[in-house]
C-alpha cells in the first residue's frame, strides 16, 4: 500500500505491476469504491485480473485510509479531479474505470471531464437518474442521523460484524468482510461522508447523470445485481438507457444472478468473466 498527497489530502492507493505477458498491450483498470467503503473490497477481483491488467485501487478522499485535507468540496466533480491528479502523479495516461455505487457516478463524471484519458467505464451496482423527492429526503435524513451515531467501539462487536456481513447482500458475506465494513463505516470522515451523501443525492445531481451518460462517446457498461435492493436493476437499466450502446435492448447492461449490492464480493468469479469479456475486445482494437 502506498500514499500520495493529492490537493492537500493524503490518499492511500495500491497499484499492481504491469502484466508480464509480453505482447499484452492492455491499459490499466482503476477501481473506485462506494459510499462508506474502501479499496479493500476490490482485492479478490484484482487478484484474478492482475495477470491480464495492471490494477489501481485507492481510497476516496475522506474514506478508508485517505484523509480529507483542507478542501470543503465533496462534489462528484471534485472526486473526479482527485482521480485526475492521482493519474498525473502515477504518470498513467489512459485507463478504464470500474466504479461501484457512488464510485460509478464519480467514474461517469471523470469520463466526461477526462474524455481523452478515460477509455471506458463499467458501473457496478450503480444507476439512477430518477428523483423521487420523498424517498430521497428520507434517505438523506436517515443518513445524516446515522453518521452522527458511529461510536468507535462498534467496529469491535462480533454482532455488528455479523450484521454488516448480511447488510444489502443476497447471501451473507464471510465475517471478515463484515468486520471490514464495520471498520470502514466507523472510520469514514464525517465531512466526506455527509458531503458526498448530500451532493450525490441532490435533485440537481440526480438529474445530471442521465445527461452525462448521453454525452459520453466512450464505451459505458452497467452491471447490476439481480437482487440488489439498494440500486435495483430497473434503475440501473434506466441510467444505462441514455447511452447510445443501450440500443433499445439494454445491450450495455449485465445482470448478475443471486447478487445484491456488493457484486465484487458476492459474484467475484462471474464479474471477473464479465469484465474480461468487455475489456479484452476494446483493448485488442487499440493494438
Amino acid at each position: 500500500m502506498s500514499s500520495v498527497i493529492i490537493q492537500g489530502a493524503k490518499h492511500s492507493y495500491s497499484l499492481t505491476p504491469p502484466p508480464q505477458s509480453g505482447d499484452d498491450a492492455s491499459f490499466p483498470i482503476v477501481f473506485l469504491h462506494g459510499w462508506m467503503l474502501s479499496k479493500n473490497y476490490w482485492q479478490p477481483l484484482i487478484n484474478q485480473l492482475q495477470s491480464s491488467f495492471q490494477c489501481l485501487s485507492y481510497d476516496l478522499r475522506g474514506f478508508g485510509n485517505s484523509e480529507i485535507g483542507d478542501r470543503d468540496d465533496y462534489s462528484l466533480v471534485s472526486y473526479a479531479k482527485d482521480l485526475e491528479a492521482l493519474l498525473d502523479h502515477l504518470e498513467i495516461k489512459q485507463v478504464w474505470l470500474v466504479g461501484h455505487s457512488l464510485g460509478g457516478a464519480i467514474s461517469l463524471w471523470a469520463a466526461k471531464l477526462l474524455s481523452d484519458r478515460i477509455l471506458g467505464v463499467v458501473c457496478l451496482n450503480a444507476g439512477g437518474g430518477i428523483y423521487i423527492k420523498e424517498e430521497f429526503e428520507k434517505f438523506r435524513t436517515a443518513g445524516k442521523i446515522i453518521l452522527k451515531l458511529r461510536p468507535q467501539w462498534l467496529q469491535n462487536l462480533p454482532l455488528v460484524h455479523a450484521q454488516f456481513a448480511k447488510d444489502s447482500v443476497q447471501n451473507p458475506l464471510d465475517i471478515y468482510w463484515g468486520k471490514q465494513r464495520a471498520i470502514d463505516f466507523v472510520s469514514a470522515k464525517y465531512e466526506a461522508a455527509r458531503g458526498t451523501l448530500l451532493d450525490s443525492t441532490s435533485e440537481e445531481e440526480v438529474h445530471k447523470l442521465p445527461q452525462i451518460v448521453s454525452q459520453l462517446r466512450q464505451p459505458v457498461y452497467f452491471v447490476a445485481g439481480a437482487d440488489d435492493t439498494i440500486m435495483e436493476p430497473k434503475y440501473v437499466r434506466h441510467l444505462a438507457s441514455f447511452h447510445p450502446s443501450f440500443n433499445g435492448y439494454g445491450e450495455n447492461v449485465f445482470e448478475l444472478p443471486n447478487c445484491g449490492h456488493m457484486a465484487m464480493l458476492e459474484q467475484t468469479n462471474l464479474l471477473h468473466n464479465v469484465l474480461l469479456g468487455l475489456l479484452v475486445e476494446p483493448v485488442a482494437s487499440c493494438i
